[in-house]
């Protein structure tokens, strides 16, 4: 008679690599000091292997208690923000070790139309997005347009439900 081997059972995955590359763009917002908007991105290959990642900062290496924070559009752009953040995939694209064409950018705030540039200029295949909280706006517009005239993918991810309930218990539980 053989006996059954309780080391074997079927396992359930509660992540989806969407799910999962989202997570970690999540994750890289949290790096980013800006008070007002935190974004962060990671470029994955076909074989969803993580090749970079990034989030909206200041320019590297450069004393940032002597910059603006502020967004006061009525100010001179030298004392606003805008004039020295670097945006998460500029960062990400910036600091990668190998070439992003046909990579999969996930990245937290649907791309600007400077950031749309260097995406598909980096010859992207596809951005998965969760917010697209300028939808309309001439940036936005012009980024869709450059997506779709290079024939980049753009689909907006939003976490399940399950997913959000899954890391209220992970994080409930690793705090008793």
């Amino acid at each position: 008679m053989v006996e059954k081997n309780l080391n074997y059972f079927e396992v359930k995955n509660h992540v989806t690599w969407d799910e999962y590359f989202i997570l970690q763009a999540i994750m890289a917002s949290f790096k980013s000091k800006d008070p007002a908007t935190k974004v962060g991105c990671v470029f994955v290959d076909q074989n969803n292997h993580q090749l970079t990642m990034g989030y909206n900062g200041f320019v590297a290496g450069i004393d940032e208690t002597k910059l603006p924070w502020g967004k006061d559009k009525s100010q001179p752009l030298e004392h606003q923000k805008y004039g020295y953040v670097v945006h998460s995939e500029a960062n990400a694209i910036l600091h990668s070790p190998t070439s992003l064409v046909n990579s999969r950018c996930y990245v937290t705030l649907f791309p600007c139309h400077e950031c749309a540039k260097l995406l598909a200029s980096s010859k992207v295949s596809e951005v998965i997005y969760i917010s697209d909280k300028h939808n309309g706006t001439e940036s936005n517009t012009i980024s869709k347009k450059i997506f779709d005239l290079a024939g980049i993918k753009y689909r907006q991810l939003i976490p399940s439900q399950e997913l959000i309930e899954n890391m209220t218990k992970h994080f409930t539980a690793s705090c008793e």
